[in-house]
């Protein structure tokens, strides 16, 4: 199989994005909050430019705005106390602004960067000051001339090893199955909109670790129109082509292959198909084996999701030796059920839409339709997607970073 799927393998497969996401505004607001704890890990470092003695480090204010086709803004105020002379402190006031950006490094990371740092310092009122006024007094030389900006602004960048770390976290390979594993790519660095900031991304699927061939998607992927009232932090989208993609995965890796026990032996067999006296002396159980003669399909509609199944099923009886008696083709929809659990997404078949079951080959002479059915279809209803839930029961990770959960998910399905 490895050799097989790497000889499948494009050498340069098409780069198109099939699910992103979009950070708002309010998630980005969100996000602040935990900066803002950030902050106090590095708040010590910060005073680092100036040569005084620093005995008290105050994160007065901490913001992260979103500039339009730019990136972030993020702006530091930090209330330092100073002591110049072993008798008197001072409040000095540290103000930073610093332009971030998402850049793609060569690994095909993203990475958060400093584009523009500038700090300035300048001293605050005493504490009886303070109660008649809240004008800070405008910043002498001296205390200019204390500012290291090469200093304080390599501080700044520091700031940004957690989240960095983190951002990496995202494009790690997730296991689906044992031997099937799904990744998430950033196919370029974010957009930054008013609407928030949109992340394409590209799934790659490994099978035995080796990336395999995916169906090309005959719709181009984008990112729906967010509503400018919804109050989520996070919206992701995943296309019709990412889900008959996952599904392809699991067909290749094998984890649908199934065997189907089945009510009926050879002897009640016998008695609707007289042939079946002459294969076999003794009464033996009946054995379904199904595989996908096609590739499985997902077809996104308003409001609803549904599974297409394109099968073979075997049906023998014998063990271990295998015999075939006959075997049926079996085109089958399901409605698929989506939520989401943690970081990952759930994923189960459930209603049976439709099934048609028609005779492939036979070793029994002809069997008609309707006998087909009498004889199998309970069984195929219920045992198919049964044991298809047990593979999928596990659920799909999820685009996320360390530390990252989803909560309070709402499931919209468009076509």
């Amino acid at each position: 199989l490895s050799i097989l799927l790497s000889l499948l393998v494009p050498a340069h497969a098409a780069r198109s994005p099939d699910c992103g996401g979009i950070l708002t505004p309010s998630g980005l607001s969100y996000r602040e909050s935990g900066a803002r704890s950030l902050s106090g890990e590095g708040g010590q470092q910060l005073p680092s430019g100036c040569r005084n003695q620093v005995n008290s480090v105050k994160v007065s204010e901490l913001s992260l705005s979103l500039v339009p086709d730019a990136g972030l803004r993020l702006s530091i105020d930090v209330d330092l106390g100073i002591t110049p002379a072993p008798s008197t402190t001072k409040v000095m006031r540290l103000s930073i602004l610093a332009d971030l950006h998402v850049e793609m490094n060569p690994e095909g990371n993203l990475e958060l960067v400093t584009s523009a740092c500038k700090p300035t310092v300048e001293e605050v009122q005493s504490t009886e000051e303070m109660e008649r006024s809240t004008t800070p007094k405008s910043s002498s030389s001296d205390t200019d001339k204390e500012i290291n900006v090469d200093k304080i602004c390599l501080e700044v960048s520091k700031l940004l090893l957690l989240p960095n770390e983190r951002l990496i976290s995202l494009t790690a390979p997730f296991p689906v199955t044992p031997s099937c594993q799904v990744q998430y790519l950033p196919l370029a660095a974010p957009v930054f909109s008013e609407q928030g900031i949109t992340m394409s991304l590209q799934t790659t699927f490994q099978v035995v670790g080796i990336a395999i061939p995916l169906p090309v998607s005959p719709v181009p992927f984008s990112m729906p129109e967010l509503a400018s009232s919804s109050p989520s932090h996070l919206t992701l989208a995943f296309s019709e082509h990412f889900y008959t993609s996952l599904f392809f995965a699991l067909e290749m890796a094998g984890a649908f292959n199934m065997t189907i026990p089945s009510p009926l032996t050879t002897a009640t067999m016998a008695q609707k198909i007289t042939q079946m006296g002459s294969l076999f002396q003794e009464d033996l159980p009946v054995t379904l084996q199904a595989v996908f003669r096609s590739s499985p399909r997902v077809v996104l509609e308003e409001g609803k999701a549904a599974l297409k199944l394109f099968l073979t099923v075997h049906v023998g009886a014998g063990s271990p030796a295998f015999q075939s008696i006959l075997s049926v083709n079996v085109d089958m929809a399901a409605g698929l059920q989506l939520s989401v659990a943690d970081t990952r997404m759930m994923i189960s078949a459930a209603v049976i839409e439709d099934l048609e079951l028609s005779l492939a080959a036979s070793d029994v002479g002809p069997v008609p339709d309707a006998l087909l059915e009498e004889l199998f279809l309970p069984t195929i209803r219920e045992e198919v997607p049964a044991q298809m839930n047990v593979v999928l029961s596990e659920g799909v990770f999820l685009p996320h970073i360390s530390s990252f959960t989803y909560t309070d998910v709402n499931v919209v399905i468009h076509k």
